[in-house]
């Protein structure tokens, strides 16, 4: 399926390195998330990208983070990426993804911004980062928005502070340093995704 919606809770593996990501990777899957992006600025991240793919393909929905360029996009499908992350609203690289057929989930701050993004053919946006502005403005922005736009919280938001979130109506989140930085083992990853995912279904 093209362009498909990203699960309720998208795993960002900032800094992971491609003899990692496949032991990291299974963990998140074991644990139920079936979102999986390496942001750009990792490591070697189509490296990465490529064996998460090939790995993990069939079974969550994996691709980049932190693409700033329509060119990316094109690297990221080259290795089987499916999701094209963005931290901002660049109508360019939204419409590129759309047009490979990948899942765009670009960052967003203002109704400004999400209104960009979704003319630009983006169906899930990101409020990031979504600790400086809260859940209600979420609840704010989604009113005025499409009712078939999915929006996540990104940054600042984990097991520990997901209701408030939830209540505003979020359709997941996006979580990066609560479940992942460099240093952590496979088991601990997969130990915090337990949580995260048991926090999410609670």
């Amino acid at each position: 399926m093209t362009n498909a919606a990203p699960p309720p809770i998208v795993a960002i593996l900032r800094g992971v390195k491609p003899t990692e990501i496949v032991d990291i990777a299974a963990a998140l899957v074991a644990a139920g998330i079936k979102g999986i992006e390496v942001p750009m600025n990792s490591p070697d991240p189509l490296e990465s990208i490529g064996k998460l793919c090939d790995a993990f393909g069939d079974q969550a929905l994996c691709g980049a983070g932190t693409v700033l360029a329509p060119e990316v996009v094109d690297q990221v499908a080259g290795v089987g990426g499916k999701l094209i992350v963005t931290p901002n609203t660049d109508a360019a690289v939204i419409a590129r993804a759309v047009e490979l057929g990948l899942t765009a989930m670009p960052g967003f701050a203002t109704p400004s911004e999400a209104f960009v993004a979704v003319k630009a053919g983006a169906k899930a946006l990101k409020l990031y980062p979504a600790s400086s502005f809260g859940p209600g403005h979420i609840k704010a922005v989604k009113d005025v928005l499409p009712k078939d736009i999915l929006v996540y919280a990104v940054g600042g938001v984990g097991a520990g502070n997901l209701e408030p979130w939830r209540a505003a109506g979020v359709a997941g989140l996006g979580v990066g340093g609560d479940l992942y930085r460099p240093g952590y083992t496979a088991q601990e990853v997969g130990e915090r995704a337990a949580a995260l995912v048991a926090a999410w279904n609670a």
